[in-house]
């Protein structure tokens, strides 16, 4: 709190001496200085409400950045529902991310040590056909589609956080999931990955560029239409995806460098976040071993039907 005293102080000091240079009264220093003391995203509600609201929304990402229930259309709504947006614009929205990207990082540390030593080793050896080669192959292709997709979004400003657009993607992603149950083989493990299926898989995490469709969601259901296990499928979209994640997180949150007075609020939600995403991998690594993905074809069905009544109603826009 020192040094956030310390930076108003000096902002105030700041924009005396510019009305000062610029010829203004004295007259007009009660309005700068009122300016300068608070920005619109924390004004009139404090650090510790909008601390608690971090604790929620991380919760929120957390369980669903990992579940093939999309993060994007969770957040969304929440934020919606109760008010939260002019404090989480998607800029901040965007930082919870980091959370997510330290847990699954943490999660599988194993296994990116495993495939990268192994990967060095077949780049010294000119042993192309060793597993942790194919793999690291296959997830560095794999990244690049959804990396450039939404690259081009960017660069056009297309905004497509609709609620109809998460409705409608919910529901088609869910009937999606569930073909790929009913016409997946999952047969394949871990060790019989190959280039291709980061290729695919990569191809798949495409349509997460659509909110509402989730990142886990797309790569998940590509890789069980591939005929990779349960669990398979979803380790292999979890390491593909993070790339992906880290740099996409990086990118869309760095506007939020500007938002100096919620550097408290972002690190909490983005602990929150970290803690949640870990226990969310762990829970659906564990499911997937014995439970299929059915729950989850449900849940859209049913988050998309009524995001549609929601919409028709005026209720969400």
């Amino acid at each position: 709190m020192d040094g956030l005293a310390t930076g108003l102080a000096f902002a105030q000091s700041l924009a005396f001496a510019q009305t000062i240079l610029a010829g203004k009264g004295f007259e007009e220093m009660p309005v700068l200085l009122l300016a300068t003391t608070a920005s619109p995203a924390v004004a009139g509600q404090g650090v510790l409400q909008t601390s608690l609201e971090a604790i929620v929304l991380g919760i929120v990402q957390g369980i669903t950045e990992f579940l093939p229930i999309s993060s994007t259309a969770h957040l969304i709504i929440f934020t919606d529902i109760l008010g939260w947006k002019d404090a989480w614009d998607k800029a901040a929205i965007d930082a919870l991310q980091f959370g997510s990207v330290i847990a699954v990082v943490w999660y599988f540390w194993k296994d990116i040590q495993q495939i990268l030593s192994g990967a060095w080793a077949a780049l010294r050896a000119k042993d192309w056909q060793r597993e942790e080669w194919k793999l690291l192959v296959g997830i560095a292709i794999g990244t690049i589609p959804a990396l450039a997709g939404g690259l081009l979004l960017k660069l056009l400003k297309v905004s497509l956080d609709q609620a109809i657009i998460i409705a409608v993607m919910s529901i088609v992603m869910a009937m999606l999931l569930g073909l790929a149950e009913k016409v997946g083989r999952r047969k394949r493990g871990f060790d019989q990955l190959q280039v291709s299926d980061g290729i695919l898989v990569g191809l798949g995490q495409m349509i997460a560029l659509l909110p509402g469709a989730s990142r886990s969601g797309s790569t998940l259901t590509t890789a069980l239409f591939l005929g990779l296990q349960r669990d398979t499928a979803a380790r292999f979209s979890f390491l593909l995806g993070i790339p992906t994640l880290a740099i996409a997180t990086l990118v869309q949150a760095k506007d939020v460098l500007d938002k100096g007075d919620m550097l408290i609020p972002l690190l909490v939600a983005i602990f929150s976040a970290f803690v949640f995403s870990y226990l969310s991998i762990a829970w659906l690594m564990g499911f997937l071993r014995r439970q299929s993905t059915w729950v989850f074809v449900w849940y859209r069905l049913a988050l998309g039907t009524a995001l549609l009544i929601a919409v028709a109603n005026g209720l969400l826009t």
